[in-house]
């Protein structure tokens, strides 16, 4: 709600300015010559801010946390507590929380995913531990489909493990033996293999191997949080800096309480472990803490109720322009929120969907669009799940501005 100044200035808007002048005040003299009061700690360094249609990608920082996280991220940082111990508490409250048997604050889901390989080929022994990335004698197979390798193959063969690669249940069936360590599955992926999710439960449990989802963009809807532990996946990796709103840098990792407390072991402020870099601040645990609980208590219908009017503000300007049409969609898996599908007649409308997308992503305020897996390859992908406050009006007047100007008469 708008209101009067009063001159007063917000602890929030306070801690806002304050960065700015803190930033501005040790660069360049070109850099410092922007109004400390209206620059950003981003404007500052002479990063322009980017209206982020895309959606909660890692490269355009995953999300924009809530106040209450914000504020959670800054009191915790304020004092000193013992990590080891915090560990455990977060993690049990998450665990509480998300109706779980236990949780562990990682450094994003590809933290989770390393710790996760890295606790079922260690089984927390601390010989094996000390010997990570050397696999030597221990379980060192991952089993994986064929169609689930994807660029985050690394976040598991940096442990030391080999990727077995299979397409069958015969094959699974195959692959297993006694170096089996684990067997992986990726979530987005999975109406592009051959076997489903539950068919792969049901294979692990026959051969008696723990498995571990990547399931890093899959919430909303809530109930995904505790739902494939239900399901009966061992481990379960999310972003916690995606929907959950909470650091981009942090992630979670969900599931057996045993193989919980071996990620643990294998992972800072314990010396001597391959998860030794992978710090997760005190500030960052608090902060995801507070965006789990922020989420779980979320009003998700209306957040849905306020997606579909953004994209309402964007569908209505662009219609306007001649041959334009619109579609929704929701991904069926990751990013499961209402996206908007622009297109429109090639003869009619002389700008190419690559076009487009650069003259977007020039100028003072730079849009991005990106195209979320699941959304197929029809015209140009808005998504709203990032917009801040008025950006879809921004987006709206843009595009309709830019389709309309390459629009025959």
């Amino acid at each position: 709600m708008k209101g009067k100044d009063t001159g007063k200035m917000s602890r929030r808007r306070m801690l806002q300015t304050g960065a700015a002048f803190t930033v501005a005040g040790t660069l360049s003299t070109d850099a410092a010559a922007v109004p400390p009061s209206k620059a950003s700690v981003y404007e500052a360094l002479g990063v322009k801010h980017v209206i982020n249609a895309t959606g909660t990608v890692t490269v355009l920082g995953g999300s924009v946390m809530p106040p209450e996280v914000v504020a959670a991220w800054v009191d915790a940082s304020k004092h000193f507590v013992n990590l080891l111990d915090l560990h455990d508490k977060v993690g049990e409250r998450i665990a509480k929380l998300i109706g779980i048997e236990a949780a562990l604050v990682t450094t994003g889901a590809a933290g989770a995913l390393l710790l996760g390989t890295a606790a079922v080929a260690t089984r927390a022994d601390p010989k094996r531990i000390a010997r990570l990335p050397d696999t030597a004698g221990m379980p060192n197979e991952v089993i994986v489909q064929k169609a689930h390798r994807t660029c985050y193959d690394n976040q598991l063969t940096d442990v030391g493990v080999k990727l077995v690669t299979v397409e069958s249940a015969t094959d699974v069936s195959r692959a297993v033996n006694e170096r089996t360590a684990l067997m992986f599955f990726m979530n987005y992926l999975e109406a592009d293999g051959r076997i489903k999710r539950a068919e792969w439960i049901a294979l692990a449990r026959k051969h008696n191997v723990p498995t571990l989802l990547d399931a890093a963009a899959d919430v909303p809807p809530v109930g995904r949080l505790s739902e494939y532990n239900n399901q009966g996946f061992d481990l379960v990796a999310f972003s916690g800096g995606k929907a959950l709103r909470g650091p981009n840098d942090t992630g979670l990792l969900l599931g057996r309480k045993d193989l919980i407390e071996a990620a643990k072991k294998n992972t800072n402020p314990h010396c001597g472990t391959i998860g030794r870099m992978m710090k997760v601040s005190k500030e960052d645990m608090i902060a995801l803490l507070a965006a789990v609980d922020r989420f779980v208590h979320l009003d998700h219908d209306a957040e849905i109720r306020e997606y579909e009017r953004r994209l309402d503000v964007i569908e209505k300007a662009v219609k306007e322009v001649p041959s334009v049409t619109c579609e929704r969609v929701v991904p069926a898996i990751a990013n499961h929120v209402p996206h908007l599908i622009v297109d429109w007649e090639p003869k009619r409308v002389k700008l190419s969907r690559e076009e487009l997308a650069k003259k977007l992503a020039t100028g003072d305020r730079p849009i991005q669009l990106g195209r979320m897996h699941g959304t197929g390859d029809k015209g140009v992908l808005i998504s709203v799940l990032t917009l801040q406050e008025g950006e879809e009006g921004i987006v709206a007047e843009r595009m309709q501005q830019l389709l309309k100007s390459a629009t025959e008469s």
